[in-house]
C-alpha cells in the first residue's frame, strides 16, 4: 500500500532483536519466526493469528464509560468505514509478521436491513479481503458467525424457543458458511454467547440441546454439499451473557458433541480466560480437549480471575503460555488450527503504538513458552517421573486394567494375594520445582 494509505505511518515491519533492552518493546526479543525447534519453525508451532473484533472494531467503550480508541479507519459511512478498516488491519498484520487472521461476518461488514443487504455488504467487502490476501499471502485462520449481538438472538440462536429466529441464525450461518469457502478459511467456529438460559422456569433444556445439535447437523451438512475444506470447531464459556450457557467447558462441550454423534465433525477452539470463568486453572481446558483428541485451536488471551468477568487481555505470563505449549507440543501442533489473539488493548492505552506492543509482547510470551516446552520435553526429566509414577499399569494385572480385560474378581483375588498397597508419594512439590528450573 502507498505511503499516502498508510495507517501506522513510522512504524516499520517488526524486526527480531535479541539484544534489545527492556525499553524496546517495538521489536521481538524472543519471537524468531525462522528459528526451527523441533523439527519446525517457530511460526509453524505458534500459528499466530490477530483477531479483527477487537483490534479494529473496538472502541474502548464499556459498561461505564464512553470509546476512548479513536480509530482513523472509522469514518465515513459504514461500507466506506469498513473497507479502511480491511485496509488498516491488513497493514497491521503485514508489519506485525503474522500469516493470519480471524473475523466474525458483522465485524467484516455492517448488517443491512435485510439479510439481502447483509449479503451484498459481506460479498463486497470480502471481495476486498480476497484481493487484499492475494497482494499479501495472509489468510483466514477462522471465520464465525455473530449470532448473539443482534437483538433477534436475545433469547438464544440455535436454542432460541422460536424456531423463525432459529430459521434467521441458519440462513447467517450459510452465508457465513459460503464466505468461509471464498476465502480459504482453515477453521470455522461456533461460539454460542446466548446458548443457555438465564432463568430454568421458561427453559426447555432437553427441547434446546437438541435444536442446538441438530443446527449444527445442518451445518455439517451443508458444509460438504458446498466443498468446504475446514476445520469446525465449538468454543466453550460458563456464563457472560447467559447465567449458564450450554458449552460450559471442554468437558460440557465433548460430553455434548458424543451424545449427538458430531464428535468426528467438531473440535474445540479454547480461550483461556472462558476457562478460568468456569472456575479451572489456565491450562485446564486445552490440556483436557488435547487429551481426547478435540484440542483444534486456542483463542491465546487471559483474564483477572478476582474480577469474575471476561476481560480478554493479551497473555503475558511465561507459566501459562508454556503450560500451553508443552500440551500443543506433545499433541503434535494445533494445524489448521492456531493461536488466535482474542484479546483487546486496554480502553486506557489510546496510542496505535499500544496496539503493536500488546501483540508483540504476547507472541514473545508464546515464544519463551514454546522455548520452554521444548527444554521440558527434549530433558525428558518430568517425562520419565510421570512413566515411572504410572508403571504399575505397564506389566501384570495392571496392563489388563489399563486395555480393558481385567475383572472385579481378578482385583480380589490380588489384594487377597498382596494385601493392602504401599502409600506412595506423589512429589507434588518436586515436579512443581522441576518445572519452575525451565521458566
Amino acid at each position: 500500500m502507498a505511503a499516502l494509505d498508510e495507517f501506522f505511518p513510522g512504524i516499520p515491519k517488526i524486526a527480531y532483536a535479541p539484544s534489545a533492552g527492556p525499553g524496546g518493546v517495538m521489536c521481538f526479543k524472543h519471537y524468531n519466526a525462522e528459528e526451527v525447534l523441533m523439527g519446525r519453525k517457530m511460526e509453524d508451532w505458534l500459528r499466530f493469528s490477530v483477531c479483527y473484533w477487537h483490534s479494529f472494531c473496538g472502541t474502548g467503550a464499556d459498561p461505564f464509560g464512553f470509546p476512548t480508541l479513536h480509530r482513523p479507519w472509522n469514518q465515513g459511512t459504514p461500507m466506506e468505514s469498513a473497507k479502511k478498516r480491511l485496509r488498516a488491519a491488513f497493514e497491521f498484520f503485514t508489519k506485525l509478521g503474522v500469516k493470519y487472521y480471524t473475523f466474525h461476518d458483522r465485524d467484516m461488514a455492517p448488517e443491512g436491513s435485510t439479510l439481502e443487504e447483509s449479503n451484498r455488504n459481506l460479498d463486497e467487502i470480502t471481495d476486498l479481503a480476497l484481493e487484499l490476501q492475494n497482494q499479501t499471502g495472509v489468510k483466514v485462520l477462522w471465520v464465525t458467525c455473530n449470532l448473539f449481538a443482534h437483538a433477534r438472538y436475545m433469547n438464544g440462536a440455535a436454542t432460541n424457543p422460536d424456531c423463525h429466529v432459529l430459521a434467521y441464525a441458519g440462513a447467517q450461518v450459510k452465508k457465513g458458511l459460503e464466505i468461509a469457502k471464498k476465502l480459504s478459511a482453515e477453521n470455522f467456529v461456533f461460539w454460542g454467547g446466548r446458548e443457555g438460559f438465564l432463568s430454568i422456569h421458561n427453559t426447555d433444556v432437553a427441547a434446546e440441546l437438541k435444536h442446538m445439535a441438530n443446527f449444527f447437523k445442518m451445518a455439517v451438512k451443508y458444509k460438504e454439499k458446498i466443498g468446504l475444506k475446514c476445520q469446525f470447531l465449538i468454543e466453550p464459556k460458563p456464563k457472560e451473557p447467559c447465567k449458564h450457557q450450554y458449552d460450559y467447558d471442554a468437558m460440557s462441550v465433548i460430553g455434548f458433541l458424543k451424545h449427538y454423534g458430531l464428535d468426528s465433525h467438531f473440535k474445540l477452539n479454547i480461550e483461556p480466560n472462558h476457562t478460568t470463568l468456569a472456575g479451572h486453572s489456565y491450562e485446564h481446558d486445552v490440556v483436557m480437549a488435547s487429551a481426547f483428541g478435540m484440542l483444534g485451536s486456542v483463542d491465546s488471551n487471559t483474564g483477572s480471575p478476582d474480577l469474575g468477568w471476561d476481560t480478554d487481555q493479551f497473555p503475558m505470563d511465561i507459566r501459562n503460555t508454556t503450560f500451553v505449549m508443552k500440551t500443543i507440543l506433545e499433541q503434535g501442533g494445533l494445524q489448521p488450527g492456531g493461536l488466535n489473539f482474542d484479546a483487546k488493548v486496554r480502553r486506557e492505552s489510546t496510542d496505535l503504538e499500544d496496539l503493536f506492543i500488546a501483540h508483540i509482547g504476547a507472541m514473545d510470551a508464546f515464544a519463551r513458552g514454546l522455548r520452554n516446552a521444548v527444554r521440558i520435553i527434549e530433558d525428558g526429566l518430568l517425562a520419565s517421573m510421570l512413566k515411572e509414577r504410572y508403571s504399575s499399569f505397564g506389566h501384570g494385572l495392571g496392563q489388563k486394567v489399563d486395555d480393558g480385560s481385567a475383572t472385579l474378581e481378578e482385583l480380589e483375588e490380588f489384594i487377597k494375594q498382596n494385601n493392602e498397597p504401599k502409600v506412595a508419594s506423589g512429589k507434588q512439590e518436586k515436579y512443581e520445582s522441576i518445572f519452575n528450573y525451565y521458566i
